[in-house]
């Protein structure tokens, strides 16, 4: 099947596209990449392992971008607010954090949390957590006592629960826990490439079954080939995924780390637990940022996505599911306090 790039275009720019996941070394020349790619909304990790104060200065932090850069970028508060961006031509941003250090070992920081804006947390990054555990351990426990009541004060809240680097075990808990349907908003299936933190079948499944969503990496270290993984590699994942888990439980969660020092994937991988580089997925090849794909090299590469699945085969209205009302459906409930 052969598109033509003019339609491609013009469909593109009538999307809500929404991305699941960046940690970008935010900047105004970021947020014009976002909004030249046609983005209508990002999730953006504001945190891996930093605890309270330090959420609290990043959400400070993040309030300054707000205010310099109002033309250009809005607060995400709920999905109403996906749409208003779209019809401002703005780039919604939405925040997340990538562990459970947030909320330290209080319970009650969840809703406080909450209510500054935190709308997506993992329960855990690659390691055991006090919630649950990660894709790096050689044990996987489950989800903790604590884990599952953090999970039901999440649904109470309108906190999204996230699995994207937790255990098969734990994420399996997590699904048949939560009150509300789960997201795992950067990962792929193990199927396709063999990595630590993609994600089985049967989890895939369980999530499409339950009514959550998958978002897909464009990480090149989760993808077949690495960076040389091409765009129809990368799209028939999506059509094999598909059929597995239904094409209204698919999304994009790029994982892109834009513009970052090593230094930021050092504190990603090591935190504070760690004197020794934590190589990831155990080789020292990975010590370093991949080299980007080139056909997604930043976000004004989204248009490619769509013009690759619609050359996949994918229906206009499927393309439009994939590339963001997914989420958008997904998001609607899932930012309701119960």
């Amino acid at each position: 099947m052969t598109s033509q790039p003019n339609n491609n275009n013009t469909l593109h720019k009538d999307l809500i596209v929404i991305d699941g996941l960046q940690y970008s070394n935010w900047n105004r020349t970021i947020f014009e990449q976002l909004r030249e790619g046609g983005v209508t909304m990002v999730h953006a990790t504001i945190v891996y392992h930093e605890q309270i104060r330090e959420t609290l200065l990043r959400i400070a932090e993040w309030n300054r971008l707000f205010e310099q850069n109002s033309d250009l970028i809005m607060p995400v508060k709920s999905a109403g607010d996906i749409r208003l961006a779209k019809q401002l031509g703005k780039v919604g941003v939405m925040f997340g954090a990538q562990n459970c250090s947030p909320i330290e070992d209080d319970i009650g920081m969840i809703e406080v949390m909450r209510e500054l804006n935190l709308m997506i947390m993992q329960l855990t990054y690659n390691n055991q957590s006090l919630l649950a555990c990660g894709c790096y351990e050689a044990e996987d426990s489950g989800v903790t006592r604590f884990g599952r009541q953090a999970i039901q004060e999440m649904n109470r809240v309108g906190m999204v629960v996230d699995m994207s680097h937790s255990g098969e075990r734990s994420t399996l808990d997590a699904i048949e826990i939560s009150q509300r349907p789960i997201v795992i908003s950067h990962a792929n299936p193990l199927s396709f490439h063999e990595a630590k933190r993609n994600k089985s079948d049967m989890v895939l499944k369980a999530l499409g079954e339950s009514g959550g969503l998958l978002g897909f990496s464009l990480y090149p270290f989760h993808l077949k080939n690495g960076s040389d993984c091409t765009l129809e590699d990368f799209c028939d994942m999506v059509a094999s995924t598909a059929d597995l888990m239904g094409v209204d439980y698919i999304g994009i969660g790029t994982d892109l780390c834009q513009d970052q020092p090593l230094s930021i994937l050092e504190w990603m991988r090591n935190g504070r637990w760690s004197k020794q580089m934590d190589y990831g997925e155990g080789s020292k090849s990975n010590a370093d940022w991949p080299r980007p794909l080139s056909w997604f090299r930043d976000s004004r590469d989204f248009p490619n996505l769509t013009a690759g699945l619609l050359n996949r085969g994918f229906s206009p209205d499927e393309v439009a599911k994939i590339m963001g009302r997914n989420w958008l459906n997904f998001l609607e409930d899932a930012l309701k306090p119960a």
